[in-house]
């Protein structure tokens, strides 16, 4: 889902809506609770704290905040808590959702990474669940890349191979590193929110899947058709083929956002698919005939080619042929490594 920006602000939602609250003498509403309870008194659970209704109706002014962004699984409101600004997304209410906001609230509370967003609080007392996430002020990805309209500078090359390094790390980590193992199932340029300096946040865990090692098969409900996770453009042709949701279909979506970062052209427009108008060319083709146009010769050749071959192996047909997200890292690493570690180890920031 892409967000839509009205007021200069934007949240990540699994098909959410990014609303901002009432700004009061300059500023967003204080983060009390009604009853003179204060927000920072309440139940915390793994390093989130749970709110009640109430104390959420109180950081969003009673839900009378202006719009940023419209979406039809979620609003998303700007807030402060314990003093620093917190995007509040709230579910809509139908058991569905109510579904996805469990799902993505267990997989926040399990996942612990510097480039994944961080959940900051949670109410479950109603049907319209609520996480409280960190606020990243620079938008998503896919407003760097293609938000900027006709005559707008174009997103530096020397940011997008660091943003794409943050991302594959967050990646790896819930590939590799978490108990139990996490699928994304989500991978997108809107997905990806920037903080103050630039560094990538992998946010909406909505289609996330956990608690298995490989592969797991999306089962249909009776006799309704099967329910499609992922995002045009960005979704594993094998997945939509088999059913069957894995790490390499992850694998498969971040290929797409490589090759996304590598040509400025979006994943999915009009009806026609990036990797559909790239992959006759993949083999033959200089990285610099793909390279977005609107850098010109602002860009590192080498780094370029290297994506570029990085893109066409994980976007291959066939899972199996795909690199892990730890070979993904490695390969990325390598292009740049007098940033690898020093500059993009915790902080993302360039």
């Amino acid at each position: 889902m892409l967000l839509q920006r009205r007021g200069g602000l934007l949240c990540c939602g699994c098909g959410a809506s990014a609303v901002a609250v009432a700004v009061v003498d300059g500023q967003p509403p204080d983060a009390k609770s009604v009853s003179g309870t204060s927000v920072s008194a309440a139940v915390t659970t793994a390093n989130a704290r749970q709110l009640s209704w109430a104390q959420v109706e109180a950081m969003t002014g009673g839900f009378t905040s202006a719009i940023v962004g419209e979406g039809g699984f979620s609003t998303v409101y700007l807030a402060r808590l314990a003093g620093s600004l917190a995007a509040v997304k709230v579910h809509r209410s139908s058991e569905r959702l109510h579904r996805a906001f469990r799902q993505e609230l267990d997989a926040l509370l399990r996942v612990r990474h510097p480039h994944i967003v961080r959940l900051l609080a949670f109410c479950d007392q109603r049907d319209e669940g609520v996480l409280v996430l960190e606020f990243a002020p620079n938008g998503s990805l896919h407003e760097q890349l293609h938000g900027g309209g006709a005559g707008a500078a174009p997103m530096p090359w020397a940011r997008r191979v660091p943003v794409a390094l943050q991302v594959a790390r967050a990646l790896e980590y819930l590939h590799e590193r978490c108990e139990p193992q996490v699928v994304h199932g989500d991978v997108k340029a809107s997905n990806v929110l920037l903080d103050a300096g630039m560094g990538a946040r992998l946010c909406d865990f909505g289609s996330a899947r956990a608690g298995f090692s490989a592969a797991v098969a999306v089962a249909a409900a009776g006799p309704r058709p099967r329910a499609v996770f992922g995002s045009p453009g960005y979704v594993d042709p094998h997945y939509l083929r088999s059913g069957v949701v894995t790490k390499k279909s992850d694998v498969y979506s971040f290929g797409v956002l490589l090759l996304e970062l590598l040509t400025g052209v979006q994943a999915f427009r009009d009806g026609r698919l990036l990797t559909a108008s790239v992959a006759p060319r993949l083999a033959a083709a200089a990285a610099g005939d793909l390279v977005d146009r609107r850098l010109g010769c602002r860009y590192d050749a080498r780094e370029a080619a290297a994506v570029l071959a990085l893109a066409a192996a994980c976007v291959r047909d066939k899972p199996g042929l795909r690199p892990s997200m730890a070979d993904v890292v490695r390969a990325l690493e390598q292009l740049q490594p007098q940033h690898g570690r020093s500059l993009l180890g915790a902080g993302g920031k360039l």
